[in-house]
């Protein structure tokens, strides 16, 4: 499958000045097949270590991080000569063994020129005890659910691909259909890899929908592990309660409606572990859409998002038939199926703080609000071919300066105050 981010490993690669890398992610969005991929094709030989899996590596790191001892070992135990510039080094599932992070700063400091990528999920390196983390010593690497980009090449539609990054418009618009039968299978099956995968291999959104409610399952066993039983009762309640705070007319997270009497003191920390772990997606409020955005954010107004689109609607328990055939049940969750969409793709392709915008009276919400350098741009986002934007035109009013950008299933248009962007081919027309 084709993930964007390689390009950003061989940029990392070539670096006169690179530090070991740290490839975060959640769980199953794909972390180790890329790195062995970009193992493959990058280098001559790759060294690969799963401390999950080999636990006998452990005492390597116990007495000594000396990386020329470290080096040493991992040659006797691989069988392979590691030759900087032609070999990389992975550490897979770090998190089970602190020490080998803690080790990366040694690299870094005194044999920077061997490549070494160590992947984790959020969850382990985040919360792992006794992890003593490199702080400035590693570069930091995210890596996402697969983009719809991503997920049109995994489908063997990399034309179609193509014709999005190049933001071909006569094209774009002329295979609008296309664009849109391939838009709502993303909607249902997602960007986890081994989701897409089965979709590829069996094109049946069941067995879609099996492979998702397994993945929830283990997101659910992983709460067990890595949480106490107090806080593991309340990552629940919040994982469970995201579709319903989202179908709201006012999206804002509310603490009240996860269980009666709850209040924001007995929750914060569980959503904050859920969005350390890469699970979930905040976007706080703005009180003033000012540069840089993150001085006005409001920590005590948000939206919680899913990190992925397949699993909102599996934890949802929405009919693919709802998205495939369209029908009136439908209508009201549509708005924040789309809206989970758009997120994920600025979370995954921009890599920048998401926000939105409401006024003290929560009235004239913008669904999103990004900067991209100097520039404003407030994004209102319709599940349909709605053209009208009240609170999109009324910002605009406010603050001439934005650039507004409407998102909807319309063509691409121009108008004096607002570009209308399709939802198909956003991301690609965004910036």
């Amino acid at each position: 499958m084709k993930r964007f981010m390689m390009n950003d490993l061989v940029r990392w690669k070539n670096q006169k000045t690179r530090k070991p890398l740290v490839l975060q992610g959640a769980r199953q969005v794909g972390k180790t097949w890329l790195v062995k991929e970009f193992g493959r094709t990058e280098f001559l030989n790759t060294v690969y270590i799963n401390f999950d899996r080999q636990k006998e590596l452990g005492p390597i790191f116990e007495e000594s991080l000396d990386p020329n001892r470290i080096i040493q070992a991992l040659e006797i135990i691989s069988g392979e000569k590691i030759v900087p510039g032609d070999s990389l080094i992975i550490f897979d599932e770090v998190q089970e063994e602190p020490r080998a992070l803690a080790s990366l700063k040694y690299f870094q400091e005194e044999r920077p020129e061997y490549a070494i990528v160590a992947t984790g999920s959020f969850m382990g390196i985040a919360l792992h005890e006794g992890t003593s983390f490199p702080v400035g010593k590693v570069e930091m690497m995210t890596l996402n659910p697969m983009s719809f980009r991503e997920f049109l090449c995994a489908l063997g539609n990399e034309a179609m691909e193509r014709i999005l990054t190049e933001k071909d418009m006569v094209m774009i618009q002329s295979l609008n259909r296309s664009f849109i039968e391939q838009l709502k299978s993303y909607y249902i099956v997602g960007g986890m890899p081994e989701v897409v995968l089965s979709f590829i291999e069996t094109r049946d959104y069941n067995r879609v929908r099996e492979k998702q409610e397994l993945l929830l399952d283990y997101y659910r066993m992983d709460f067990s592990k890595h949480a106490n039983a107090r806080l593991v009762t309340r990552l629940n309640q919040i994982w469970n309660i995201i579709p319903a705070q989202l179908s709201k007319e006012n999206r804002k997270f509310i603490f009240g409606q996860i269980a009666k009497g709850a209040r924001a003191k007995d929750f914060e920390l569980a959503l904050q572990w859920l969005s350390d772990c890469g699970l979930i997606h905040i976007v706080h409020r703005i009180t003033k859409p000012g540069i840089p955005l993150k001085a006005y954010e409001d920590p005590h107004a948000f939206k919680v998002y899913m990190n992925d689109i397949g699993l909102f609607g599996a934890i949802g328990n929405l009919p693919v038939s709802a998205v495939l055939e369209g029908n009136q049940l439908f209508e009201e969750f549509k708005g924040a199926l789309t809206e989970q969409y758009v997120l994920t793709q600025l979370v995954s392709e921009l890599r920048q703080p998401v926000f939105y915008y409401s006024s003290a009276n929560s009235r004239g919400e913008i669904d999103f609000v990004i900067q991209n350098e100097q520039r404003i741009m407030p994004i209102e986002v319709k599940a349909e071919e709605n053209l009208q934007a009240k609170s999109l035109r009324a910002f605009k009013l406010k603050n001439p300066e934005a650039e507004a950008i409407r998102i909807s299933m319309a063509d691409y248009r121009e108008q004096d105050w607002m570009t209308n962007l399709p939802l198909y081919a956003f991301m690609s027309l965004l910036v």
